[in-house]
């Protein structure tokens, strides 16, 4: 009797990744293709996925700071004046984020500002138009951000208004963690606010926070800025984002996507003011 056949060769099994490994992975990319124009896409989305996204939020801002920075210093070599640098960095930012925060932005003035109650004010922040509460906001916001951006760069020179930008833009985006607090409702069963409401821990959004204001007090420290005035700008930033989502989940019983946008303009425009300063 002839012995049975060989079993066929079993493919080696694929290395062991994790399934933590791949929703931080996950919520990377979400955080990219969801805060900026890179076309990327996540297969498989839940909230831990976009918690993870969320906590990766300030990584987005490094990356986003960095570009707009990198034009604000190609348009003062190129001597265009800080008030004409100021203007293409802040133009090249809202184009690098689709002007999606400052959509938000906008969206929670014309809420706010409607005087109505919760259903209202979300019916009216989720129409595709701006009325004039958004208008008036977005104006003031981006002529303040633009004024205090000019000034840090006539006052403290280029470098300076550089490393402002990217401290703002970072604190932006770690003020967003603000709205993703355990026990900060969502404000509408759907969307995004829906979907990262609860999804991060105080501390790592503290921690963020921290980390943020000593790097910040290191590079103003080997700059112009002072070591002093750029964790305190952090500060301030931080205590304007949490004062506006005290005031939007009391008007609006939670959160939304759109409040996520106004924090972090409120935040970054903050910074810039008060690095603008002194």
């Amino acid at each position: 009797m002839s012995s049975p056949p060989d079993p066929p060769a079993r493919p080696d099994p694929p290395a062991p990744t994790g399934p933590g490994v791949a929703r931080t992975g996950d919520g990377l990319r979400l955080a990219f293709g969801t805060l900026s124009v890179l076309p990327v896409r996540v297969p498989n989305v839940d909230r831990a996925v976009a918690g993870r996204a969320m906590a990766a939020a300030p990584l987005v801002g490094l990356v986003l700071g960095g570009l707009a920075a990198g034009v604000l210093a190609v348009a003062s070599y190129a001597d265009t004046g800080p008030l004409l640098a100021a203007v293409l960095a802040l133009g090249s930012l809202a184009l690098l984020t689709r002007g999606l925060h400052l959509d938000g932005l906008a969206d929670v003035a014309d809420g706010l500002g409607s005087g109505k109650p919760p259903e209202g004010a979300l019916r009216i922040m989720k129409a595709s138009d701006i009325g004039p509460f958004g208008v008036l906001a977005l104006l003031f916001t981006l002529l303040a951000q633009t004024a205090a951006l000019t000034q840090t760069g006539a006052r403290h020179g280029a470098d300076a208004a550089a490393v402002a930008l990217v401290v703002a833009v970072v604190c932006g985006r770690i003020a967003i963690g603000l709205g993703c607090l355990r026990r900060v409702p969502a404000a509408r069963p759907g969307g995004l606010g829906a979907m990262v409401a609860g999804t991060l821990r105080p501390a790592t959004v503290v921690g963020l926070a921290v980390l943020l204001a000593a790097a910040a007090a290191g590079l103003g420290a080997a700059g112009e800025l002072g070591p002093v005035r750029p964790p305190i700008a952090v500060g301030a930033g931080m205590l304007a984002a949490t004062a506006l989502l005290w005031h939007t989940v009391r008007r609006f019983g939670g959160i939304t996507g759109d409040v996520l946008g106004a924090l972090t303009e409120t935040a970054a425009t903050t910074v810039l003011v008060v690095l603008s300063t002194g």
